[in-house]
């Protein structure tokens, strides 16, 4: 009997599309922009309208066939996304100048990836010509058997095999990371929320922001009746996401969905990376690690090292079931011996059926209002 229901937001709840949008933006931005690599060909623009918009994703994610290999490869989280493409172009821009900078690029890939290590690159590169081919992350990476977050590590063997450069720069715990991570942050919260999420002014001012533009998955009205049977039936709702607590929290607020989970029960990629930083030889934890749903399973109130020390898997994970929209999640529930539905509400849609009944998902649904067809 399924007492508790952990839902994923981003494919489930919200749409992940201004999430993606916001990742392209800011590998756009690494790219171009002069206070990065400043490469020619796009004049960088901090506020980019909707139709450039559409444009940078659909080229930056080769139609967005970059983004569905990457979460085919349990990648769920859009900074993982970004520091991924980046992390490739750099090491294609590399190509171009290892065989004049040898010693030069050695000496760079020892040391951390930092704003001041890119704008360096960038004066090496301006007198060589270079065309980015995004699609061509796909083909680099599709013969390795790499997936989740081996894939970040995946990056030091790839520059091995094209620059015969020994490196292990790359990784969740990198500086590059966080630069990432944290130029992701400015585009989805804009310039006025970013201080009180990252504790400084943006670095690239003028965003917008796109939290004020969230999409529901289906009609809120329509998801509260939901969560409303559901907890008439006994169920323990929580959630847990990828996303950060304030980009979780406003919106399920303002949509009148907030109420109707049980506050110790919601964990953030805030409290993932409190846990990181409490225990950085654990990293990484986000999905398709099952911190965040193990955390959702015993409470908020349990301390992260008993939550990396439980054991696995549950003793009656028919007691609970994830709801998700991704590999990660699958990946996630299957290594904690729950029950997992899968909504084809994600990136592909309804094309994701198929690889979901590879996995043998416990569950595959139309949208999250179908759940309550299970209990």
């Amino acid at each position: 009997m399924i007492k508790m229901m952990l839902f994923d937001v981003d494919g489930v709840l919200l749409s992940e599309e201004r999430y993606f949008d916001a990742s392209a933006l800011t590998v756009w931005e690494l790219l171009f922009s002069p206070h990065y690599l400043g490469l020619s060909g796009e004049e960088f623009n901090p506020a980019p309208s909707e139709e450039d918009i559409r444009r940078l994703r659909s080229m930056i994610f080769a139609d967005d066939q970059v983004l569905d290999f990457m979460k085919n490869r349990g990648i769920n989280a859009n900074w993982d996304m970004v520091y991924l493409s980046f992390a490739h172009q750099l090491i294609r821009l590399m190509e171009i100048l290892v065989d004049d900078r040898r010693t030069d690029i050695e000496q760079w890939f020892s040391q951390e990836i930092t704003r001041e290590s890119l704008q360096r690159l960038a004066s090496w590169l301006k007198v060589k010509d270079f065309e980015v081919d995004y699609g061509s992350f796909i083909e680099d990476v599709k013969s390795s058997r790499a997936e989740k977050q081996e894939l970040l590590l995946y990056m030091n063997d790839l520059t091995e095999q094209k620059l015969g450069v020994k490196t292990e720069v790359f990784g969740r715990n990198s500086q590059l990371w966080e630069l990432c991570q944290e130029t992701f942050q400015e585009w989805y919260l804009g310039d006025d929320l970013v201080p009180e999420d990252i504790g400084r002014p943006t670095f690239q001012p003028g965003k917008k922001g796109f939290l004020q533009d969230e999409i529901p998955i289906v009609d809120p009205k329509e998801m509260a009746q939901v969560f409303a049977t559901l907890r008439e039936k006994g169920i323990i709702l929580g959630i847990g996401t990828g996303r950060p607590s304030i980009e979780t929290l406003v919106p399920l607020k303002a949509m009148g969905l907030l109420d109707y989970f049980d506050p110790n029960r919601i964990i953030t990629a805030t409290d993932v990376l409190q846990a990181e930083n409490e225990h950085p030889s654990a990293a990484p934890l986000a999905k398709p690690q099952p911190f965040c749903y193990i955390k959702g399973w015993l409470g908020r109130n349990v301390e992260n090292q008993a939550c990396l020390d439980f054991a696995l898997p549950l003793m009656d994970g028919n007691q609970l079931l994830i709801v998700g929209d991704s590999v990660a999640d699958h990946m996630a529930a299957k290594s904690m011996g729950c029950r997992f539905a899968a909504t084809l509400t994600g990136l592909t849609g309804v094309q994701a059926r198929p690889k979901f009944e590879e996995l043998e998902a416990d569950y595959i649904l139309n949208d999250m209002r179908e759940v309550t067809s299970i209990v």
